[in-house]
């Protein structure tokens, strides 16, 4: 009981401040309300660091949902983490791991969120690299070297910020935006964004995080570690409007979706076709924001928030009933051992595939309708639409795998979905991916959206809809007969499932020539030339001397004759010169 009692604790003690929050934030829509509250820790040389906290609507909501979903999560790794000697280390990991976002999500001054950045990434790799292997410490690498990137960007964000006086950027917005040699600022807030929620280029860490325990994945994929980019750009939204740059972050936000769709659509791995689903949704959230919808974006990241935690949750029950295998060729049928697992599951699914009145539907339909109306080229409407009908092709491919066809594991097998407690926590999400996005809806927006468009256009997402669907369901049903197609294009299939060889790039490009860059500096310069020229030379320069000295402290008399005849021919040879 000792070993379950901060489990216990940690679920009471979050889901109580998830309340308190979402009472506070009623309370703030209704009055207006934003308290911005200031400490003052240190100030030097005109320069002054301050502590500050803004509470509004949004970081009073943006917190509830955090709490809410780590305070399920930890309840749910109270039975998934059963077997795991160290649960108290674990469950403290996740607590540091919501402080951070938490930091992050409260704090107008950059310091303090460079705080809460720089504890998500530390603690990220601590937990990515929690199941101790080869494996798991090559990803914990590439997320924590990843991530490292965004926090030089921050670092130098807050340098070019003592041009002011103040890291309050909160104060600065309007004067930024009409400054352009603070243009840099945005730039590199969307580069920093851009590490941590792992669009192009850097997308090849999110995938490989998955080595995390499955509770980790379904917080650090829902609301903390990947939202924090996008969460950033929204409160950064006055600056970026009206920059070139957004241009280009719509267009590797638009890639990095396509991208995430298609290399779904090639994986095996039940998490990893998750994870790749939480790139594609990143993808859609970032190319919002770089349109000047902010509200759009941070409507769909709660939204979205919910049913992918309720998704990780179900993937981890079904994953533990397999014998701890991921391989969706081998599952099959599941829906008829663990029909309760399987409802959650496909639920989550059509949430996340936007099937009318469930939470994705209001979020993503309000989305794409906002894009048919914008002033966008072709080519960015397409890659829209298109990556609207990917999400349906690998939900519905994942679901036929899973659910439809044939059970292929072993042929004795036992499995069962009486885990309450996984499922009492599974129920809960299950509740919030029905009914978040009506409530979002009439709670955030103050008049609702009502869009009016041409039939065709208006029909557009059902038709892009219906077709991924059919899709998925065609490519879920070939067998060994279709083989020779795959074959014939071996090569795309290999590009199209390595994510555009992203990780080879990241992994053996950047990283490893980096990585032995510095090994190769450390030897030449830290334990070569500066130790030489400093304090190892130093060192054995004043030990040789010592020894000499020391003959002299021995009064030894052979030395001073010797000295006596040197001094002698010395006088005498200036005596002759």
């Amino acid at each position: 009981m000792q070993k379950y009692s901060i489990c216990y604790i940690s679920f009471f003690f979050l889901f109580m401040l998830s309340m308190m929050n979402f009472t506070m934030m009623i309370f703030f829509i209704m009055n207006n309300l934003i308290i911005f509250l200031e400490w003052e820790v240190i100030s030097f040389s005109s320069m002054s660091v301050v502590m500050s906290i803004l509470l509004d609507w949004m970081s009073l909501l943006f917190m509830m949902f955090v709490l809410l979903i780590s305070s399920v999560v930890i309840y749910y790794s109270k039975s998934y983490m059963l077997s795991e000697l160290n649960l108290n280390r674990f469950i403290m990991l996740i607590l540091l791991f919501v402080f951070s976002m938490i930091l992050l999500i409260i704090s107008p001054n950059i310091i303090s969120i460079l705080l809460g950045w720089d504890g998500l990434g530390l603690v990220s790799y601590c937990l990515v690299i929690y199941y101790q292997n080869i494996k798991s410490y090559n990803a914990g690498m590439l997320t924590a070297l990843s991530n490292r990137i965004g926090d030089v960007f921050i670092l130098m964000v807050i340098s070019w910020m003592m041009n002011y006086g103040s890291w309050n950027y909160i104060f600065y917005m309007d004067f930024m935006k009409n400054d352009y040699s603070m243009k840099m600022v945005g730039i590199m807030i969307i580069m920093a964004a851009m590490t941590k929620s792992a669009q192009i280029p850097f997308s090849s860490w999110l995938p490989a995080a998955m080595a995390a325990p499955t509770p980790v994945s379904a917080l650090v994929h829902s609301s903390t570690l990947v939202t924090a980019g996008v969460y950033l750009l929204i409160r950064f939204n006055i600056l970026l409007l009206d920059m070139f740059f957004l241009k280009v972050l719509l267009i590797l936000s638009g890639l990095t979706m396509f991208m995430a769709g298609i290399s779904a659509n090639y994986e095996f791995d039940l998490k990893k076709i998750i994870a790749l689903s939480t790139l594609s949704q990143l993808g859609l959230m970032m190319s919002i924001l770089s349109m000047g919808l902010p509200e759009l974006a941070f409507f769909h990241l709660l939204t979205h928030a919910m049913f992918k935690a309720l998704l990780f949750m179900c993937a981890g029950m079904i994953i533990h009933m397999m014998n701890d295998i991921q391989d969706i060729r081998l599952m099959g049928g599941v829906g008829n051992y663990i029909p309760l697992t399987s409802l959650c599951m496909n639920i989550s699914n059509m949430a996340l595939c936007g099937i009318p009145f469930l939470a994705g539907f209001y979020s993503k339909d309000l989305i794409l309708e906002m894009i048919s109306m914008s002033n966008l080229n072709f080519f960015i409407f397409m890659m829209y639409y298109i990556s609207t009908g990917l999400t349906m092709f690998y939900s519905f491919r994942l679901m036929m795998y899973l659910m439809v066809n044939d059970f292929n594991l072993l042929s004795i097998y036992n499995l069962y979905d009486e885990d309450y407690i996984m499922l009492k926590s599974m129920f809960s999400l299950l509740m919030m991916s029905v009914v978040s996005g009506s409530v979002l809806m009439w709670v955030v927006f103050p008049y609702p959206y009502m869009i009016y468009l041409p039939l065709n256009l208006k029909f557009m997402v059902v038709y892009v809809s219906l077709l991924g669907g059919f899709l998925g369901y065609l490519v879920s049903i070939m067998k060994i007969y279709s083989i020779n197609k795959f074959i014939m294009l071996y090569n795309l299939s290999n590009f199209l499932c390595l994510m555009w060889f992203m990780p080879n790039l990241s992994t053996y490009g950047l990283n490893y020539y980096f990585l032995s860059m510095g090994q190769n500096l450390s030897k030449s310069i830290d334990m070569g030339w500066s130790e030489i020229y400093s304090g190892q030379g130093i060192f054995i320069i004043l030990s040789k001397y010592s020894i000499f000295y020391n003959l002299f402290q021995l009064n030894n008399f052979k030395i001073y004759l010797f000295s006596f005849v040197l001094w002698m021919i010395f006088i005498l040879f200036m005596l002759i010169i």
